[in-house]
C-alpha cells in the first residue's frame, strides 16, 4: 500500500514541476516577442545602402545585441555578433573573424577598421562607428 501512495506523491510532484516549466517557457517566449533579445544574440536594426558612386557601395548598418558579461557587439562572418570585449577595446578586429569564408582579414594601418579581401581582388573595407551614448 505504501508504494501506491509514494507513486501518487511522485506523480503529483512531477506534474507540478512540468507545470512550472511550462509557465516559465510561456513567460520567456512572451518576453522575446515583446522586443527582448535572447542573451548572446544580435539583430540588425537599420541597414542603409548607398550605390551613388560607380563600382562602390557604402553600407551602413546598426545592430542591437544582448551580450553576456565580458562581451560587446561586434562582427563574426560578416554578421553582427557578441564578441570578447578585449578585441574591440584593443582594436584587434581580425580576432573576431569578421570576414566570410574564403576572405582574408587585414587591419587598416591606423586600426580604425579592417578589410576583407577575396582571391579575385575584391576588397571590403569596414570601419565601425563609435558607440553612441545611451
Amino acid at each position: 500500500m505504501q508504494s501506491g501512495k509514494g507513486m501518487k506523491n511522485l506523480s503529483a510532484g512531477g506534474g507540478a514541476s512540468l507545470c512550472c516549466l511550462l509557465l516559465l517557457w510561456v513567460i520567456y517566449s512572451h518576453l522575446l516577442r515583446e522586443g527582448q533579445l535572447a542573451v548572446g544574440t544580435c539583430e540588425i536594426v537599420t541597414l542603409n545602402r548607398d550605390s551613388s558612386v560607380p563600382r562602390r557601395t557604402i553600407d551602413r548598418q546598426t545592430a542591437r545585441c544582448a551580450c553576456r558579461r565580458g562581451q560587446i557587439a561586434g562582427t563574426t562572418r560578416a554578421r553582427p555578433a557578441c564578441v570578447d570585449a578585449r578585441i574591440v577595446r584593443g582594436r584587434q578586429w581580425c580576432e573576431m573573424a569578421p570576414c566570410l569564408e574564403g576572405e582574408v582579414c587585414g587591419l587598416l594601418f591606423n586600426r580604425s577598421g579592417w578589410t576583407c579581401t577575396k582571391g579575385s581582388g575584391r576588397i571590403k573595407t569596414v570601419t565601425p562607428l563609435p558607440k553612441e551614448p545611451s
